[in-house]
């Protein structure tokens, strides 16, 4: 007998006797003629074909059997993938709930809303320049007893000046969705 038994083999490897069997099966270990195990190229080729996440279940533990630099790699790709998919299944539920937004639509709809408010505001003036001349007419008339005139164009002129300057400065203003 060149190589181990099966026994030899589970002892040597940290496999269970089914294990092995599995694996002599599926191609992962080299038999010599006899049918005994070739333990070191059985180990070699186990590590190229088996799955370290599989590997790592079957330990039980956090730590991988083989020390290839491309475990960690594909731990990270793993990782990665994980993440990925829990933050697909939360942004799903968000949108099922209806606390998630389509960002466009988002903005169209702030767009909307501030072109309605600045329409509001522009026509403002044409609306309250009468009454607000009246108003101060009637305050300085009785304040100072005098009678005075305020022409209504020309506080209509002035409050859509004052509008226009308010309406520049928050002209400037950007909503950030980002």
């Amino acid at each position: 007998m060149k190589g181990m038994s099966e026994r030899e083999y589970a002892a040597h490897s940290g496999l269970s006797r089914g294990g092995v069997q599995k694996a002599r099966k599926n191609g992962r270990l080299v038999v010599h003629d006899d049918g005994s195990i070739n333990a070191a190229a059985s180990d070699v080729r186990r590590a190229e074909m088996t799955d370290p996440d599989q590997q790592r279940r079957s330990l039980g533990g956090e730590s991988l059997a083989s020390g290839a630099g491309e475990t960690s790699s594909y731990i990270k790709a793993r990782t990665l993938l994980t993440v990925y998919a829990a933050q697909d299944k939360q942004i799903a539920v968000q949108k099922k709930k209806g606390t998630l937004v389509d960002r466009a639509r988002a903005e169209t709809l702030v767009f909307r809303l501030a072109r309605q408010e600045r329409d509001v505001w522009v026509t403002w003036p044409g609306r309250v320049a009468a009454l607000m001349a009246a108003q101060i007419m009637a305050e300085v008339e009785r304040q100072s007893g005098a009678s005075v005139t305020i022409e209504t164009a020309i506080m209509q002129r002035v409050l859509e000046a004052h509008v226009r300057e308010q309406l520049d400065a928050l002209a400037d203003l950007r909503v950030s969705l980002a």
